[in-house]
């Protein structure tokens, strides 16, 4: 493994565990836009566990690259998700922001 592949992969599960966390506790620049983009709220726990495990999944990557590989495809496919839902929504200024963070998660699967 190279050492840009590492850095990738750790900064992609940094900025998903971020998110997941921002998620718990609450933060209303995450929060705030999920309630407006019509998302449940009995949905959010369950969401920032997706995005929890699919750091934890990158970063166990490392050691089991199957497990890196299946992380990153579920946290594209998570995010392509939020994508959908900000455009269902008619928010399009907000299309950037998922993708901010499936970005490191795409460069991570391209270098593995």
């Amino acid at each position: 493994m190279s050492t840009t592949s590492l850095v990738v992969t750790v900064l992609a599960a940094v900025m998903s565990g971020f998110s997941a966390g921002s998620v718990f506790a609450g933060a209303p620049w995450v929060v705030e836009p999920m309630a407006d983009y019509g998302v449940p709220r009995s949905w959010w726990t369950w969401l920032g566990a997706a995005k929890a495990a699919g750091a934890a999944g990158l970063l166990a990557g490392l050691f089991v690259p199957v497990v890196g590989v299946l992380a990153g495809v579920g946290l594209i496919l998570y995010f392509t998700g939020a994508v959908v839902t900000i455009l269902r929504a008619r928010r399009y200024a907000h299309v950037p922001f998922p993708m901010l963070y499936a970005a490191p998660v795409v460069a991570a699967l391209a270098l593995a």
